[in-house]
């Protein structure tokens, strides 16, 4: 199983927010956003910390899906 934060770019653009808007908001880092920008694994502090900013739950942002 692979993650996918693709739920998080529309929530993004549905709020007219930028990445970096979410860095400020969220006070997490660019590196971090790069690391979801790739879909890479990020700590579980990072994925709170944009859903307390976002005022959404977890399966909001992030999904998984199958490796094939």
């Amino acid at each position: 199983m692979a993650v996918s934060y693709k739920k998080l770019w529309k929530l993004l653009i549905d709020k007219d927010m930028k990445k970096k808007d979410l860095c400020v908001a969220a006070g997490i880092s660019h590196a971090s956003m790069a690391k979801l920008g790739k879909n890479e694994n990020v700590t579980t502090d990072v994925l709170v910390k944009i859903c307390t900013a976002l005022q959404c739950d977890i399966g909001d942002i992030m999904e998984l899906t199958s490796d094939d």
